[in-house]
Order: C-alpha cells, then structure tokens, then sequence
C-alpha cells in the first residue's frame, strides 16, 4: 500500500475517534444531569401524587394534580390558536414564495424565533394582562401561541415545498377547485411532516416557565376559569417550589421535573413515529 494512502487511513481513523470522544463527552452531562433529575424525582412518586393539589406550606403530602391540569389547559388553549394561524400562513408561503409580502412573513417569523420568551411573556403582559386586570389561562396560552408560530409556519412551508406541483396539476386538470386541492389533495399529503413540526411545538412550549410568570403566574387550586385567576403549570410549580424553604416543596418540585422529562420524551417519541410515516 502507498505510504501516502496508509498516512490518511491513519488520519481518519484518529479523527474518527477523536469525534466519538467529544461527541461521549457532550452527553456526558445530559446523562449526568437527566440521571440526578429521574434518582430524586422518582422516589417521591406515588399515586397521591397525581390526584392531590398543593399541601399548605410546610406541610408534608401535596402533588401536582392542579399543575398537570393547568399545564394541559393552557398548551391547548395556545395549541389551538397557534396551530390554525401556523399551517394557514405556511401554506400561504409555500404558494406564494416569490411574493414581497411573503419575504416580510418569513422575516417576521425568524425575528420572532429569536425572540427570548420573557420578553413575549412581558408584551403579553402588557397587551392582555394589565387590561383585564388579572392573571389568566387565556394570557398564558397566547404567549405560548406566539411561541409556538414560527415553528408551525417553517415546518408547513418546507414540507408542502417538498410535495411535487404535479400533483396539484393533476387535481386542477379534474376539475378540482383550487381551495379543495389545498385542504383534500395537499394538506393530506403533507400531514405527517406538519404533525410533526406542531408536536415539536408543543413540546417546547410545555417546558417554558418564563412567559408563564407575567401572564398564567401559577395558582394553588384547580381553576378552569380562562379569564381570571391564573393557573399552575408544571414549570413555573417547579421554578417556585424548588425556591421555597420547605424540604416538601423541594421534593415536590424533583418529583415535577421528572414528570415533565417523561412527557417530553412522549412528544419526542411522537415525533419519531409520525415522521417515520409516508407524508410526501
């Protein structure tokens, strides 16, 4: 063999094991800290656990019943309203690609994917909150709304640009009016890929504690009153109780962080199935 060529069998050998190196030493503390997270929340874990509200302070027992009915309240009030507005603007801009007024669309969606969630809770804060006068479901799902759009929108564009314009010929050669094309033709084709990308949404809503502090702020009861009162959900009952001075709290809120990693591996595992389907 040439000297030349076993030097680069060599090169690329030392360089593939120095990526496997570095790629085991960045999961390293994922595993560490997800593995802490599962030792302290799981032994606080019973059936109690999920069918009781917060204990007073101090007081020994509690669960997270209100939170986990708080969290599902709110991420389907913002699922509903983001869900709609996403795959309608994504399929707009997947039709209308070369438009001025689409450009301006997919600008304002990557702006507002950079913006930190905080400061989306804060202007919902602003917008709907201190109008009404009270913290609110409605405020937090629309936070969580705004959160959830620019990821709805994206997805659905890529994924019908994928779908081949003949297709669509074939359907408008049969005498299909163009509005039953898109919703019985297009949108049926692509349905794997924008599941996915709204399950995606989802999930990274479900996790943010920062836009909820302005505008759901948490509440110790089950409240299913969207306009007043706040809710508890999951993230802003762990921010909170992991800062309390009561050893129950903290528990409480190890047995929450675990809680919410098991549901975003459901998301996550969703998300591996539905995109493992036939969409295009």
């Amino acid at each position: 063999m040439d000297k030349s060529v076993e030097l680069r069998i060599i090169k690329s050998e030392i360089f593939k094991y120095i990526i496997i190196f570095l790629s085991l030493l960045t999961i390293v503390p994922l595993v560490s800290i997800i593995g802490y997270i599962i030792f302290k929340g799981i032994s606080v874990i019973d059936f109690s656990f999920f069918i009781n509200a917060s204990a007073p302070p101090g007081q020994l027992g509690g669960g997270i019943l209100h939170a986990l009915i708080g969290t599902a309240y709110v991420v389907a009030i913002g699922s509903l309203i983001a869900i709609p507005i996403g795959i309608a603007t994504g399929l707009y801009l997947s039709e209308n690609g070369n438009s001025k007024f689409s450009d301006i669309i997919r600008m304002l969606s990557d702006v507002l994917q950079s913006v930190p969630s905080i400061i989306i809770g804060v202007i919902v804060y602003v917008w709907i909150v201190k109008p009404i006068g009270n913290f609110s479901a409605l405020s937090g799902g629309i936070a969580l709304s705004i959160m959830m759009l620019p990821m709805i929108i994206r997805t659905t564009e890529e994924v019908l640009k994928l779908i081949p314009n003949t297709l669509k010929e074939a359907s408008l050669g049969l005498g299909v009016p163009y509005y039953r094309t898109q919703i019985k033709v297009i949108l049926p084709t692509a349905l794997s890929g924008i599941v996915s990308g709204v399950l995606i949404a989802v999930a990274r809503i479900a996790g943010e504690t920062a836009p909820l502090l302005f505008t759901a702020f948490g509440n110790p009861f089950i409240n299913f009153n969207m306009f007043k009162g706040g809710v508890e959900t999951l993230p802003h009952l762990i921010y909170m109780y992991a800062l309390s001075p009561y050893n129950s709290w903290i528990d409480i809120a190890w047995g929450a962080s675990f809680i919410l990693i098991v549901i975003i591996l459901i998301f996550t595992l969703l998300v591996k199935y539905v995109a493992s389907k036939k969409s295009v």
